[in-house]
């Protein structure tokens, strides 16, 4: 049972990874993301997600720098973005995010999405990146059942992690089973659904434990055996979002989390983008 934030998963190479993270999508604003990766290490935050698409690598490697913790106590992931595709081309684009970021080696690194006709040779260029040491982790984001077939059908190296969107009302329970059936830990992306948590069971729910709703859908991910990283520049709202360790949702209210699964997707369709 997951009881502090100090809590890591072990993933199927050994490596620890913390249960909670830190997502820092769209945030660009001056100083912004600085400021939260600053404010979540404060909390106790260990893990930091950031990608080369989000355009502030730059800012996440400047707050581990003056963060005052020991790099090797965080947890830092960034991502090939789709244009970087291709085994060359892969192997470029991690040295730019590794020299953005400041950083000796990077923990995870991910396929951002898959590329159609792409991805298996960009798998083999993060094969190199994990076996070079230059990564401790590798893995993909927003893949399916029949994209992960095409990594296991040519891989040396079974991705560790598979970063999807992940809420009540995106269950993905067939993509669950799949990734744990080959020991791939699953990591929810958007894990408060765009802030749509004014659902009646949530908030129903919530209210008999004295949590928000937000605590609510994040406990339900670390109990589901999700990794989770919400996105908050709020200090405050780091702090909510972590105060998640301290009461444990019954049966009963799992399932009825469970069966608010409707396939609805705030994001892009990994079958179906254009970017």
């Amino acid at each position: 049972m997951t009881t502090s934030i100090d809590k890591r998963t072990t993933l199927n190479n050994g490596v620890q990874m913390p249960w909670l993270g830190l997502g820092v999508f769209n945030m660009i604003a001056e100083n912004e993301v600085e400021q939260a990766v600053t404010s979540a290490i404060s909390t106790g935050y260990r893990s930091i997600d950031t990608a080369a698409s989000y355009n502030n690598e730059e800012g996440v490697g400047r707050a581990i720098r003056d963060c005052g913790v020991p790099r090797e106590e965080l947890f830092i992931t960034t991502k090939v973005w789709n244009s970087d595709h291709g085994y060359n081309a892969a192997l470029t684009a991690f040295e730019a995010s590794r020299k953005r970021l400041g950083l000796e080696f990077i923990d995870l690194y991910l396929i951002h999405w898959p590329v159609k006709g792409k991805y298996v040779e960009t798998w083999k260029a993060l094969e190199k990146l994990y076996h070079d040491g230059s990564v401790r982790a590798i893995g993909v984001s927003n893949f399916q059942p029949h994209h992960l077939d095409d990594i296991l059908a040519i891989a040396n190296v079974v991705p560790m992690v598979n970063q999807v969107e992940y809420h009540p009302l995106l269950g993905q329970q067939a993509l669950r089973k799949f990734c744990k059936s080959h020991r791939i830990q699953l990591e929810a992306w958007s894990p408060l659904m765009h802030g749509r948590l004014d659902e009646p069971i949530l908030r129903e729910i919530a209210a008999s434990y004295g949590k928000t709703p937000a605590q609510v859908v994040l406990r339900w991910d670390l109990q589901n055996e999700v990794v989770t990283i919400p996105k908050s520049s709020n200090p405050d709202r780091l702090k909510e979002n972590a105060d998640i360790f301290d009461f444990v949702l019954s049966d009963a209210d799992m399932a009825r989390l469970n069966a608010m699964d409707c396939s609805h997707r705030f994001g892009a369709d990994p079958d179906n983008f254009n970017f």
